[in-house]
């Protein structure tokens, strides 16, 4: 159940993650690493398995992983 379709997002968001299930208070003291890794072009879902699922699943997560890494990315860029 994977696509662009707003009710196959929500189904997804409803059922958790596949994988690893991650707290949001790991997922808060992960997230340097994580936005490290996608800005140094590594696989960070491999590093740090089931963080993507939760950064998908709670919009908290999601918003402060764009805002870190759009920091993070016009540091270096």
């Amino acid at each position: 159940m994977t696509g662009s379709d707003p009710q196959n997002r929500a189904i997804a968001r409803a059922l958790g993650p596949v994988g690893p299930e991650v707290s949001c208070e790991t997922c808060f003291e992960l997230l340097d690493r994580y936005v490290e890794l996608e800005v140094e072009g590594a696989d960070a879902d491999a590093a740090l398995p089931g963080l993507r699922a939760h950064l998908e699943g709670c919009p908290a997560c999601h918003e402060e992983h764009a805002s870190l890494l759009a920091l993070v990315s016009s540091e270096t860029g």
